[in-house]
């Protein structure tokens, strides 16, 4: 399967991030992608009152236009995160929708993790608009299990971790990755994802510049499971694209089984050992699928 991730620089113009993610889609389509990722908040990228201008519900005029893309171009389209307007929350959602072929959504992943750091002299608080997901999701694309994740959720080897135990093959992560922390972290966490958990990892990121203090790293990338960088964007507004091989993924889990080798009656969380004493064990997950369908 060729796989692609949308590296783009949006910010509070609407319209102009709508034409370039559409051009770029259809590019990265045109190249041969059967999956294509794009970033976090691809449609705007800008304050919380801009975020909450431009939100919409999962049927609204950017998702319809990103699953109008991928059923005319007959791909599976995840159209990165977008501020969501959730019926009875007042706070927004930073959701993650995966489109197929036909232009079905497939699945929504409403990001767990809130940004919530303060990094340099910039703090952010994501919670303050955005209440977080308490759901681990997966798609399927054409018997290949996807695993949804967003930006701070790479800081959370757990999620990972359960995606896989769950079955997925290759895990999406759409991104507005700070500059800052980008530049010692991104590949880092990527790439540990990736061999941690034996996945291909598909990371669109932001690039540049957005009010009021935006500044994104980029270096969007796609991850093989043995940790190596298929394809890397350089530092504009782009794809790239790579050819992933799940038999490839097969032969490595195989023979490095360290999804298989794990002891879950010997992992302890510290809340488990207060709760049930020293001696309560962790709740074990089903083993992983090693083959290319879905489990």
């Amino acid at each position: 399967m060729r796989v692609a991730a949308v590296q783009l620089n949006s910010t509070h113009e609407y319209d102009r991030n709508l034409e370039v993610a559409e051009r770029l889609v259809k590019a990265a389509a045109a190249d041969g992608a059967r999956l294509v990722v794009l970033p976090e908040k691809w449609n705007v990228l800008g304050p919380p009152e801009v975020l909450r201008a431009c939100a919409e519900p999962l049927d609204g005029p950017a998702l319809s236009a990103a699953a109008s893309w991928a059923r005319d171009l007959g791909v599976f389209l995840v159209a990165g995160s977008v501020a969501e307007l959730v019926p009875d929350q007042e706070k927004l959602a930073n959701s993650s929708v995966m489109f197929g072929p036909g232009g079905e959504r497939l699945a929504v992943y409403r990001k767990i993790h809130m940004f919530d750091v303060t990094v340099g002299d910039v703090t952010y608080r994501e919670s303050a608009d955005e209440e977080p997901g308490d759901e681990i999701v997966l798609g399927d694309a054409e018997g290949v299990t996807v695993g949804l994740t967003v930006c701070y959720d790479l800081r959370f080897p757990e999620l990972y971790r359960i995606l896989a135990l769950r079955g997925a093959r290759l895990i999406t992560v759409p991104s507005a990755f700070t500059e800052r922390t980008g530049r010692d972290h991104w590949e880092v966490l990527v790439r540990a994802r990736a061999i941690e958990d034996q996945v291909f990892m598909v990371a669109a990121g932001q690039i540049g510049s957005a009010p009021p203090h935006y500044q994104s790293y980029g270096r969007s990338m796609i991850v093989d499971p043995w940790g190596v960088v298929l394809a890397q964007a350089a530092d504009t507004e782009c794809f790239v694209a790579a050819d992933v091989d799940f038999d490839v993924q097969t032969e490595m889990r195989d023979s490095l089984p360290s999804l298989r080798n794990r002891r879950p009656q010997a992992y302890r969380w510290p809340e488990d050992d207060v709760q049930h004493g020293s001696n309560g064990a962790a709740e074990s997950v089903a083993e992983p699928t090693t083959s290319a369908g879905a489990p």
